[in-house]
């Protein structure tokens, strides 16, 4: 069972505790957080399921391949960071 963790910076805007969800994939534990929590979806992906431009996904420290369909293997804790921009 993945444990889902999201940076501070995320959590500034919308609660988003660490969570131990079942899925395979990416998708599937994102799908369990966001069943969970409805309102962080609209931080992490766009309106097409994609991860937004300025979000981040790591499985083990690893980024994701796969940014549209999430298909990449849940087989270590998933970390979401949402990247700062500015100047």
């Amino acid at each position: 069972m993945p444990r889902v963790t999201f940076t501070g910076n995320l959590q500034r805007l919308v609660a988003a505790p660490p969570a131990e969800v079942a899925g395979a994939t990416v998708r599937e534990a994102l799908d369990a957080v966001f069943a969970q929590n409805p309102r962080l979806r609209g931080y992490i992906l766009d309106d097409q399921g994609a991860l937004r431009r300025h979000v981040s996904v790591f499985v083990g420290g690893e980024p994701v391949k796969d940014r549209k369909g999430l298909s990449d293997a849940a087989t270590a804790e998933i970390s979401v960071l949402q990247a700062l921009s500015g100047g």
